[in-house]
């Protein structure tokens, strides 16, 4: 397939940014590079660590003999871009990369997602499910269901494969990593969705989908067939929310909701009976802690302001808290560990720190620092990050976070409003790259965590549901408002800023709200929801569990219509009275430009102020340096235009 090459590279070209002094006022690229370094990963043996890099603008893999100076070798793509990566041996890893391509028959844009196996030297590079007619079916051939290192020449993962006339059936593969080819291991129905196995090449577990509702089914071996032990109702409950299999391999952990918060539970394989396994009475569980190498759970992340490590096994929480103290006033992740758990990567961060990532060698009991994922930003160059929480106009409390510009009083500042995307998702306490850009050109920036936000218990999130434009629309507005009443925010320079559904509440504020904000800017944002959803339902199909998603959080076409249409900014363009800069990847699969280009149609012809610029090349998620270079050049001269000073 000739995705990946093998380049031979100095460790100065890998961390080339590390040897540039920090500006006064650092420049646009400082921010908008791609992170220098991200996910670093130790081998099995721990002699060895990978890591995705920036080479030239685009995401590579680099390849570390750990203490060794023999420089790394960069294993870069083509036109693919590589999102991740596996260490399958000591000897191999497995690559994944994406590729935005045009579907058959006119129906729109697709991600590919595809597999490479290459040895530790970059060398040997096959695709994984290289002898299956399926793969063209496949829009992803990137999940690795187990490594079962007991076998390293083999991998198990699930791939969709003709089952007879027109249907397809999630099949699992046992996968020859040095040849790339795949044999059929465990035989799925039409309705299977995932498999789970015990980090030995053992099948322990499936999930089947049926729809109307849409339900996940668990299914556990018995005899020659399979039998339930669960379900969910996805929508409703999430499915049934298998994290992985319990560290001693007796029960399955599962996602669930105990007196309002997310916690862990413990399915027992012999008796069936569910039991807590774990929860914390003022924080959810934000999901589990995997073994990298077994793929058991055995922890869970916690949903603090900083994010938190919660081990089950007394010995790995005391190693944690001891992570936490050698590294006092930061954020410490346990990312990886050799097997024998005696070299481990860690990242540190902070509001005013970005990533850096660490080598600890628990035997020696010392800490390398490896890199930083934004060299060229200092402290004195970042804002103070602080919790800005709030009471919306109904009463509900809503979380949020201001960043300030360095060296600001914060009185009478121009203020960027900038919601999240997802929505469900969150802004914790942390650095984010975009936010500290805006906040080092001098603007406060305000990051609500508005309801339908995830993280702050299942009432807080459902009660954002199917309402966009509304009372979610609300909480941002009233967060504003709070600033403007504290003295933080010039009422004239207040400008929405956002991605995704961060875009779409960007313009809905413009929209419905045009009286509060100077100018509004959507990255990649929905513009009008219903013919969001008929793109739903022609790329994935009326009863796809994407459109049953889009339905409930925004509403049914047919039910909800009039609603629908009220809150589309694009069927608003008259309301609108502040310049929009509208943003967009060319190769965006998730949200397609088309919703861009009907909000400019539809200001222009409302005779507004806006502009389209086309991010070419990239996706969704801006992950080439290019297009955030561009995205944050188009972004600061735009707001310099409109509030600046």
């Amino acid at each position: 397939m000739g995705i990946f090459r093998r380049a031979a590279v100095g460790i100065a070209v890998l961390f080339a940014l590390t040897a540039a002094p920090a500006a006064a006022k650092p420049p646009v690229n400082a921010f908008a590079a791609l992170p220098a370094i991200r996910s670093p990963g130790f081998s099995p043996d721990g002699k060895h660590f990978a890591a995705i890099q920036e080479l030239n603008g685009r995401p590579v893999v680099g390849v570390y003999t750990v203490e060794s100076d023999a420089p790394p070798i960069a294993i870069p793509s083509d036109d693919w871009v590589i999102w991740g990566f596996r260490w399958v041996s000591n000897d191999r890893l497995v690559l994944m990369a994406g590729k935005g391509t045009r579907m058959p028959e006119g129906r729109g844009l697709w991600t590919l997602n595809r597999s490479v196996s290459i040895a530790v030297d970059g060398s040997d590079a096959v695709l994984l499910f290289g002898n299956n007619d399926g793969l063209q079916y496949n829009s992803s051939s990137a999940y690795v269901a187990d490594l079962a290192l007991d076998d390293p020449a083999h991998i198990y993962m699930p791939l969709y494969n003709e089952s007879g006339g027109d249907d397809f059936a999630l099949d699992l593969f046992q996968v020859d990593v040095t040849t790339g080819h795949a044999k059929r291991f465990a035989r799925g129905s039409r309705n299977t969705r995932d498999w789970i196995m015990d980090g030995h090449g053992n099948t322990v577990a499936r999930i089947d989908e049926t729809l109307t509702p849409l339900v996940h089914h668990l299914l556990v071996p018995e005899g020659s067939g399979w039998s339930e032990v669960a379900a969910g109702k996805v929508i409703e409950d999430g499915g049934v929310n298998v994290a992985g299999l319990s560290e001693d391999g007796t029960a399955i952990i599962r996602g669930a909701e105990a007196k309002g918060r997310y916690v862990l539970t413990r399915l027992d394989l012999a008796t069936h009976k569910e039991t807590l396994a774990y929860g914390h009475p003022s924080f959810d569980v934000a999901g589990p802690i995997l073994d990298e190498w077994t793929g058991r759970v055995i922890g869970a992340w916690l949903e603090t302001a900083e994010g938190a490590a919660a081990y089950f096994d007394p010995a790995r929480q005391k190693q944690y808290a001891a992570l936490q103290r050698a590294f006092p006033g930061l954020s410490v992740v346990e990312l990886s560990a050799d097997v024998a758990r005696t070299r481990v990567m860690v990242a540190t961060e902070s509001p005013r720190q970005p990533v850096t990532y660490y080598y600890v060698d628990r035997t020696t009991r010392t800490a390398t620092e490896i890199a930083s994922a934004y060299p060229g930003l200092t402290a004195d160059d970042l804002g103070e990050m602080t919790p800005y929480d709030y009471k919306a106009r109904d009463g509900l409390a809503i979380p949020a976070f201001l960043t300030l510009p360095p060296g600001k009083t914060p009185k009478n500042l121009p203020v960027i409003v900038m919601p999240h995307g997802g929505p469900d998702a969150h802004d914790s306490l942390g650095f984010d790259w975009w936010a500290q850009f805006l906040a080092n050109r001098g603007y406060a920036v305000l990051q609500p965590n508005f309801r339908g936000s995830t993280g702050y218990g299942r009432a807080f999130s459902e009660a954002g549901r199917q309402q966009w434009g509304l009372k979610v629309q609300d909480d941002i507005t009233d967060g504003v408002m709070k600033m403007i009443a504290d003295g933080i925010a010039d009422p004239k320079r207040i400008c929405i800023v956002g991605a995704s559904f961060g875009g779409y509440a960007a313009l809905a504020g413009a929209a419905f709200t045009p009286d509060l904000y100077a100018c509004a800017v959507s990255v990649a944002g929905v513009s009008d929801l219903p013919d969001m959803i008929k793109y739903e339902r022609r790329m994935y199909g009326s009863d796809s569990g994407r459109v049953s998603f889009w339905i409930s959080r925004i509403g049914s076409p047919s039910d909800d219509s009039e609603r629908l249409r009220a809150t589309s900014p694009a069927r608003h363009a008259a309301n609108f009275k502040a310049p929009v800069l509208l943003l967009h990847p060319v190769l965006d699969t998730t949200v397609p430009i088309a919703q861009s280009e009907e909000m400019l149609d539809a200001l222009e012809d409302a005779g507004k102020p806006v502009s389209l610029v086309k991010l070419e090349g990239d996706d969704h998620y801006l992950q080439l340096g290019s297009t955030r270079l561009q995205m944050l050049s188009e972004l600061e001269k735009f707001l310099e235009a409109n509030i600046g000073h």
